[in-house]
């Protein structure tokens, strides 16, 4: 098949050893990102095969339509920028791998990395010593302090026993099922929605961006959290109602850590999350590592294989299949 590898912006893929797994195949890596479509279906025209990183490109049907000898878009995850109807309409099949029972363990780390960054003060602390000028401040210790996981799953798990390692007290809030799972697990829930968020020193964002979760923490959440608080978000911008964070933090009572955004990549440089001094800010890169990247193209890779095999796995729009 030809393949096209959409977004590989360090060129990374090809030195990995999940790369082998296309060893049958025509392909061609795309190291830039083109986000107009006419421009991008002019560069993938002869392309059987599209595999995606994540959401670095939208999939619409402006897209799709113009691409009549695509037949699959390979992928892992959750696909809120494809649109699955116009793929199916258009009779290409979207795979992509769900992992239910694997967490990122990369941006588990990621989200422990902008935690300890954050309260230990270290991207001002680096910016300080290369500038001859020592300490740049005061941070401030982790162990004994609330942490807050919104959402109860893989990720949050992990990044759970990262934190108790820690000495971090840990509370959870959830969904109602999410928190009956915590709850039967024997774990400390908070006792209100508004309690979780008043009385954490850090709420950390691990829900699946879906059209329900969309804004699903709103500007009184925020309101809510204590004076010097942080809010780390590495799960997904769109879990915050719009403005709400960038008006919180205009207040100057609560930091954040943020490796998402609304849009992304995120160029302006003017954007108040990317200047304001009690944010910081990195360029969604908690899955951005070669390990995890290994991991997750193995399992596009496969997808590749077994449809050009004539035995698709991990189906999307099955009806494509007809």
């Amino acid at each position: 098949m030809k393949v096209h590898i959409l977004d590989d912006w360090f060129d990374t893929l090809q030195g990995l050893p999940c790369f082998a797994k296309l060893s049958g195949h025509d392909v061609t890596v795309w190291t830039d990102h083109e986000p107009d479509p006419a421009r991008l279906a002019d560069r993938v025209a002869d392309a059987e095969a599209l595999v995606l990183f994540r959401e670095r490109t939208r999939i619409g049907a402006d897209l799709l339509t113009r691409l009549p000898n695509l037949r699959l878009i390979s992928q892992r995850s959750v696909y809120p920028h494809v649109d699955v109807e116009a793929c199916t309409a258009n009779g290409v099949m979207l795979c992509s791998n769900m992992h239910n029972d694997t967490p990122s363990y990369a941006a588990a780390e990621m989200t422990l990395a902008l935690i300890l960054s954050s309260y230990r003060q270290i991207p001002q602390q680096v910016a300080s010593i290369r500038a001859g000028q020592w300490q740049a401040g005061v941070g401030r210790t982790l162990r004994g302090r609330m942490l807050g996981l919104y959402g109860y799953g893989r990720i949050a798990k992990a990044v759970a026993t990262y934190a108790e390692a820690l000495g971090l007290l840990v509370q959870w809030w959830s969904s109602e099922a999410g928190r009956a799972r915590a709850h039967a697990d024997g774990v400390r829930v908070a006792e209100s929605r508004a309690a979780f968020f008043a009385t954490s020193d850090i709420v950390s964002l691990h829900v699946r961006l879906k059209p329900e979760t969309r804004g699903i923490i709103t500007a009184a959440d925020l309101a809510a959290m204590a004076p010097r608080s942080l809010l780390v978000n590495t799960s997904r911008s769109g879990l915050i109602a719009k403005g709400a964070l960038e008006a919180e933090i205009s207040r100057n009572r609560i930091h954040a850590a943020v490796d998402v955004f609304d849009t992304e990549p995120l160029t302006d440089t003017d954007h108040p999350l990317l200047t304001h001094p009690n944010v910081l800010p990195t360029p969604h890169i908690g899955y951005v590592t070669e390990d995890e990247f290994d991991l997750q193209f193995s399992d596009i890779f496969d997808q590749v294989n077994a449809y050009a095999d004539g035995t698709p796995i991990h189906v999307i729009n099955p009806e494509v299949r007809r």
